[in-house]
């Protein structure tokens, strides 16, 4: 039947050659059946009620709870070492902004005793180098001569009598104010030589009596107490500083932190087998074709997603720190991050240029169902670039910085997206 019939208009069930029979309609026609071997019921082997189906999806999600309990466990294990992960960006740029401002504070510091003709308590440059090189910072502060004595006494116990001695060279022991620079980190304190006839404070305030130094050498109660002090300059590992220690302000706060931490961790262990359980249940309602898709797609999307995620964590977090801490340097307040709040920006960030990075597998679906050409990406690139600085303001806090920080990767995403639209060969459609 239809054997003689041209092939455009030959019935449904006509024989082709070679075993191939028409299932309907026409062969050159856009009517034409898919020429996949699929039964006309491609749920015939499905036996599954509705409520069926319910009880599937049911014990997926229970399966899937059971691994995220399970990922919570060994988050919990886990948790303490995820905390301190997490603060280092925020140690890192909190340590910089203070090295920063001690640079600052010494060079304005070592200006005014320039400007007043007193001495050095050490060279600037040495200050530069134990601030940048071995991260230490200097810290200026008054002690009593007496008790420093009395504090060096059981360390070096021939320190009083070289100071006698050297009083009585002079006639008496003048309590003066005097600069000193404290040895280095890991270095051991000597007794500090000086010359014959001066005692360990007196030169200094011979100095800056001679400099003309209201407070060195006058008679008034003030200027008395003030000669009692000795201004020394202490240093400190920046790492050790109170400063850069992230905060609680409350009770429960170190709790909650970690336990979201360790959520957090298990929720990540286990995400692998929550979405494979999910994939249980959707995936008996897909084509082959439609499985196939996935199955290319899915390590592309992931491999994206995780390379969005380590470029905000590793390389975004250390200029927008930097910027946003500047802030603060240039208005003179000095920052005190709490961990909730930083917790809460770890996580919204690289998450928003997880998402953002999924750029050329949404440009490649547009153009696969037929919304966008590889010519009109090209042609609308200005239109593009204008959406793709909206996307960064999305997805990144309210400054510039970490704006163009996304953006400019988007960019070469998006032209990513354009080569993939181009030359990521097309499935051979059934309808043809």
């Amino acid at each position: 039947m239809g054997g003689n019939l041209p092939c455009h208009v030959r019935p449904a069930g006509t024989s082709l050659g070679n075993g191939t029979v028409l299932r309907c309609g026409f062969v050159r026609g856009r009517l034409a059946m898919p020429r996949y071997p699929y039964d006309e019921d491609i749920f015939k082997d499905s036996t599954m009620t509705f409520g069926e189906h319910l009880e599937e999806l049911r014990r997926c999600l229970f399966r899937a709870l059971v691994g995220l309990i399970v990922g919570f466990l060994v988050g919990l294990a886990i948790g303490q070492h995820v905390v301190e992960f997490i603060q280092i960006p925020l140690r890192n740029a909190l340590e910089g902004y203070y090295q920063k401002k001690a640079l600052e504070d010494a060079q304005r510091r070592w200006e005014e005793l320039q400007n007043q003709h007193l001495p050095m308590p050490t060279d600037l440059e040495m200050v530069k180098k134990l601030v940048i090189e071995e991260h230490l910072l200097p810290e200026e502060v008054y002690v009593q001569p007496e008790e420093l004595l009395r504090g060096l006494q059981p360390h070096y116990p021939h320190l009083r009598e070289m100071l006698e001695r050297s009083s009585r060279s002079q006639g008496r022991l003048e309590a003066g104010s005097g600069e000193a620079a404290a040895v280095s980190v890991g270095q051991s304190a000597q007794p500090p030589a000086r010359p014959a006839g001066r005692g360990l404070w007196e030169e200094a305030a011979g100095a800056e009596a001679a400099a003309g130094n209201p407070s060195a050498g006058t008679s008034d109660n003030q200027s008395s107490d003030r000669q009692k002090l000795v201004r020394m300059f202490l240093w400190r590992r920046v790492a050790e500083d109170p400063r850069v220690q992230i905060k609680s302000f409350n009770v429960q706060e170190g709790f909650l932190i970690y336990v979201k931490a360790s959520l957090l961790t298990g929720a990540i262990l286990a995400s692998p087998w929550i979405f494979y359980q999910l994939w249980i249940f959707v995936a008996a309602g897909l084509y082959p074709h439609e499985k196939r898709y996935v199955y290319v797609f899915l390590p592309i999307s992931l491999t994206l997603f995780l390379a969005g995620v380590a470029l905000a964590f590793f390389f975004v977090f250390p200029p927008v720190l930097d910027f946003l801490f500047s802030f603060n340097g240039w208005l003179g307040i000095d920052p005190d991050p709490r961990i909730s709040e930083w917790l809460t920006f770890v996580l919204f960030l690289p998450l928003g240029f997880g998402i953002a990075f999924q750029l050329p597998l949404a440009m490649l679906f547009l153009e696969r169902i037929g919304i966008f050409t590889v010519q009109s990406y090209l042609a609308s690139w200005r239109v593009s670039v204008l959406v793709i600085f909206i996307i960064s303001m999305v997805f990144t806090p309210a400054d510039p910085y970490s704006m163009f920080l996304m953006a400019i990767p988007l960019l070469f995403l998006y032209a990513l997206g354009v080569l993939m639209c181009k030359y990521m060969p097309r499935r051979w459609s059934p309808f043809e």
